[in-house]
């Protein structure tokens, strides 16, 4: 299906895969935001422009004052949840992470922590001396909610060792999710492609994600997105740039191959608006968050922005009812 000249015949398969699992012809999207507590990283991965190594002046760790405004603005603007995440601080400790997750969620008990990626996960675990089961617990029982897919990119060690040699391996993301998942988590699962990577490295990434949802049934959804290359080292040295026929081929194929996994997320961010439309019809039964603040991506070049009514236009206008979501994916309709 990757090497397919057919992409009309493919999307309108995986549109119809969309209108199975999604009767009604209803499409969501969220209210959220992304915080980062801090942009200090000891991994230096040549695909972000965003971390800034230990000691640089340009660092921060975030204030919990800072992150409650931030909350506030969210909650708003309509919103009822925020992924936090930052980058892998060599000195935060557990006692760090649990009082920012208790002290947000004693403030605003009702607002859904989506927080903390993989490699955090196993970078806290790491530092403290504790195995990733204990970490997540710890997390949990301060009032993490679920947790998000981030550094995934490409799930093939081959890929990951050319992109982001510091980066936990395959098989520790797969587990830190798979623990989750055991624990009671839901969590989320993306892909990053446009690296350089094979059509076989980007398989072989959909077939670990279908396994592991096989076997535990805790992943909400998938969001592919192809890779933001301005301002970074990796963009410099990836010869063929991503186009609008990949992601739209990527992304039907995503919804066809991962049958097993409910959502799949069509992205404006990096493809912008109008070919998010298109994707409505190649699989994508969700437009994700109107992404108050999003730094990761911006940092790489990325300059598209939305709001509420931007996200329902789209939705409408490609010939979808537009529903609001939470982060688990629970809707609600809005005259």
């Amino acid at each position: 299906m990757l090497e397919s000249s057919d992409l009309l015949g493919l999307g309108m398969e995986a549109d119809a895969m969309r209108a199975k699992l999604h009767p009604g012809n209803v499409v969501t999207y969220q209210i959220d935001r992304n915080i980062n507590y801090t942009n200090f990283c000891t991994e230096y991965c040549s695909f972000c422009a965003f971390y800034r190594p230990v000691g640089s002046a340009e660092g921060y760790v975030q204030p919990l004052e800072s992150i409650f405004r931030k909350i506030d603005e969210t909650l708003a603007l309509g919103g009822t949840g925020v992924l936090m995440q930052g980058g892998l601080h060599p000195d935060l400790k557990m006692d760090y992470y649990v009082h920012l997750l208790a002290s947000i969620k004693q403030r605003y008990p009702a607002l859904h922590l989506h927080c903390f990626s993989a490699p955090e996960i196993l970078n806290i675990a790491e530092i403290c001396g504790m195995t990733v089961r204990e970490v997540i617990a710890q997390l949990q029982d301060a009032g993490l909610d679920s947790i998000p897919g981030a550094g995934a990119e490409i799930l093939d060690d081959e890929v990951r060792r050319r992109i982001a040699r510091l980066k936990c391996s395959t098989g520790e993301w797969l587990a830190v999710h798979r623990t989750a998942h055991e624990l009671g988590l839901r969590t989320t699962a993306t892909m990053m492609f446009g690296v350089g990577e094979t059509l076989e490295h980007r398989v072989n990434h959909l077939e670990r994600i279908r396994r592991l949802q096989d076997e535990t049934g805790g992943f909400t959804a998938f969001i592919p997105w192809f890779f933001q290359r301005e301002h970074t080292s990796l963009g410099r040295s990836v010869k063929e740039e991503a186009t609008a026929v990949d992601y739209l081929k990527m992304l039907a194929v995503s919804r066809l191959y991962l049958d097993n996994v409910l959502n799949v997320q069509a992205s404006w961010l990096t493809p912008g608006h109008k070919i998010c439309q298109i994707a409505l019809r190649f699989g994508g039964n969700d437009v994700g968050s109107i992404l108050i603040e999003e730094n990761v991506v911006r940092a790489a070049g990325c300059k598209n922005t939305s709001s509420e009514r931007e996200l329902r236009r789209l939705i409408s206008d490609a010939g979808f009812r537009p529903f609001k979501r939470d982060t688990l994916y629970r809707t609600y309709f809005l005259n």
